[in-house]
């Protein structure tokens, strides 16, 4: 909600700009709960800043008010990038902290779309006499709300697809890359982003996966590893059941093999049984709700084309990346894609090409 004659200043869109870059800082890494940007102000110097902690408490209002003096607060003026929460969760509301703070005016970007909050902020603020203005920079913050608005609004996480392929289309040769080492860098960034990858049980095994993020520093940042594996195939020297990120994968299956489950539970690994579809595949849909509750709101995926056709059929992929290597395999490559990326072409409204620094590879990205 926002009032019609609103007018922002310079300062009021300096601020803002400021708190959606702590926004954009901090978004992937706040599980289920939006990366919210916040910026305290008073005589035009800023008091403190917030951002949504990591899993997605604090909120970035509590870490910001709770970083200034009491008496500081008094008259101040509050940029938040999306509506401060106004329902009692796992914390008590933003909005109440606002008003016992006796900060003077409230101004954010976006409305939430948690039903529990959406569009009440406005009203509440002002009935405590508290200034409240909405839609400054909206276009710009929606752009990192994205994600957050497309699990929150269907109950499952953001899905991004990959794959890889020569120039002339192959997706696999004797080699082990098809793309270079810069394509692969930004392979691992996608990982960093999202909070789990998916591949199937065939691709875990044929590549020995580990499926970690390995760019030096963000390592810690790996995420979780969900894995399609209807008929339990993982092999049981797979690093996927015995490295020490094995308590942080999940298996979901279709399988009464009991010697393989207990073995599989037994090193620490999470297993889910899941029903079939009327194509004899594990329920993908039933999967993704099943993830969304553990807390997941992205994912990457990385399991081929037989898995992305599947996650196409069901109209589950939000963006699709190519990426391809300006290298033509000829008659040493595998698994031609070529008429499989025509339906990728079909299936999204648009691509376009990443403006990167891939040393003759390219990325192109369908949404």
């Amino acid at each position: 909600m926002s009032t019609k004659k609103d007018k922002f200043t310079a300062e009021d869109h300096y601020y803002m700009k400021h708190a959606i870059n702590l926004a954009a800082e901090r978004n992937g890494f706040t599980g289920l709960n939006p990366s919210v940007g916040c910026v305290i102000v008073k005589n035009n110097k800023i008091l403190s800043i917030g951002q949504t902690g990591f899993n997605g408490r604090p909120h970035a209002e509590t870490v910001a008010i709770k970083s200034c003096k009491k008496k500081d607060l008094k008259g101040s003026t509050i940029y938040v990038t999306m509506e401060p929460c106004t329902h009692y969760g796992k914390t008590p509301p933003c909005t109440n902290l606002i008003i016992k703070s006796k900060i003077k005016k409230v101004i954010y970007s976006v409305d939430d779309i948690d039903i529990r909050t959406k569009n009440k902020a406005y009203s509440y603020l002002k009935s405590k006499k508290i200034i409240s203005l909405c839609g400054l920079l909206k276009v710009k913050t929606k752009k990192i709300y994205k994600k957050y608005f497309e699990h929150k609004n269907k109950g499952k996480p953001y899905i991004i697809s990959k794959l890889a392929c020569s120039n002339d289309y192959f997706t696999s040769t004797k080699k082990k890359f098809i793309t270079n080492e810069y394509s692969r860098n930004v392979s691992h960034l996608f990982r960093y982003y999202c909070d789990a990858i998916l591949v199937s049980s065939k691709t875990a095994n044929a590549d020995n996966a580990i499926l970690s993020c390995r760019l030096p520093g963000l390592e810690e940042f790996s995420p979780r590893r969900l894995i399609i594996d209807r008929d339990l195939k993982i092999k049981k020297n797979s690093p996927i059941i015995n490295d020490k990120r094995r308590k942080s994968t999940i298996i979901f299956h279709h399988s009464k093999a009991k010697k393989k489950i207990d073995y599989i539970k037994s090193k620490g690994v999470k297993l889910y049984y899941v029903d079939l579809d009327v194509s004899g595949r594990l329920n993908v849909k039933k999967i993704f709700s099943k993830a969304y509750s553990f807390g997941i709101s992205s994912i990457i995926v990385e399991g081929g084309k037989s898995l992305t056709r599947a996650l196409l059929k069901n109209k589950l992929i939000n963006e699709f990346y190519l990426f391809k290597s300006n290298k033509n395999l000829k008659k040493l490559g595998n698994n031609n894609i070529y008429n499989f990326i025509n339906e990728i072409n079909n299936f999204f409204k648009r691509k376009e090409n990443i403006d990167t620094f891939l040393n003759g590879d390219e990325i192109i990205r369908y949404f």
